[in-house]
């Protein structure tokens, strides 16, 4: 796969902007909320109501501290870039402008930094952030974003110079390597439904991963005890309880052991003498059918 280096240096750029959001050249004004968009590339599904509530009494007692990053629409007002939250929080608390910069930026400029504004914000939840680091790794690997999974797991085996170099520098801002990603997180992408959505809710990974080790079946009741407030410790003693295979039962058992034939070719001359004598006094109706099965 080869791609021109300035796209790996565009792509850095374009993530060292997003670090610092506000530059010299950035104008800062105020607009009205009304002409405020939700930005299309928002890679996130679910805002906490309780996390937004706080925010909310933080904007009512001190304003909009941070500006929102926007870039001007074709047709007039603005599309959010970066600070959907902070503009949620605003028309919550009744605030009739926000403090924001404008930015002129490409659809895939407002895609990268409005991921990475996300990412780096610790209550994103894990399914959003995986959504959206796939995005990110689609964009510099020049891949769809349903080609990464199989990409990354591929590039653990055999690396690639410019792959590696383009996630090394790709993960250099988001406190991760790709290498732990790709082995810690992917596999989020295969749990079933019931337990994608527990992620989605914010449920922790820790404890999602823990509950999948259970039986299907006993996973929603499970999830229903996490989220009521069960802790870690009781919910891993239930895991266990659970997935603790059953005993065989005695007969089980004494017939896998008679249908062993090196177990019956290692026994003494007397004790096999012994096991032909208990067998000749099995009662009649297992001797039938066994009878029965043989034929």
């Amino acid at each position: 796969m080869s791609r021109n280096p300035l796209e790996n240096q565009r792509l850095a750029n374009i993530l060292g902007a997003s670090q610092q959001l506000a530059s010299p050249v950035d104008k800062l004004i105020s607009v009205p909320v009304a002409q405020l968009k939700a930005g299309r590339q928002q890679p996130r599904t679910h805002f906490d109501e309780e996390s937004l509530e706080k925010l909310t009494q933080s904007v009512r007692e001190r304003g909009v501290l941070q500006p929102l990053l926007v870039r001007q629409k074709p047709r007039g007002g603005y599309e959010i870039v970066a600070g959907e939250r902070r503009w949620r929080a605003a028309q919550q608390a009744g605030l009739k402008e926000v403090p924001v910069i404008v930015r002129d930026l490409t659809d895939q400029e407002a895609a990268v930094i409005a991921l990475v504004e996300n990412l780096q914000r610790e209550d994103l939840n894990v399914m959003d952030e995986v959504d959206g680091k796939l995005r990110l790794i689609a964009s510099a690997l020049a891949l769809p974003a349903e080609q990464v999974p199989g990409r990354l797991n591929e590039l653990r085996r055999n690396p690639h110079p410019e792959d590696i170099q383009a996630l090394t520098t790709l993960f250099a801002s988001l406190g991760e390597s790709w290498e732990s990603f790709a082995k810690n997180k992917l596999r989020i992408l295969n749990y079933p439904p019931h337990l994608v959505a527990a992620l989605r809710r914010g449920m922790a990974l820790t404890m999602v991963t823990l509950i999948a080790r259970a039986p299907a079946k006993h996973q929603p009741a499970l999830l229903e005890q996490a989220e009521a407030g069960a802790g870690r410790k009781t919910i891993a003693e239930q895991v266990a309880r659970l997935s603790k295979k059953p005993r065989p039962r005695l007969e089980q058992q004494v017939s896998q052991v008679l249908s062993n034939p090196k177990w019956l070719s290692q026994l003494e001359p007397r004790d096999a003498e012994a096991v032909q004598r208990w067998l000749q006094q099995m009662p009649a109706a297992l001797r039938t059918a066994l009878d029965q099965q043989g034929r």
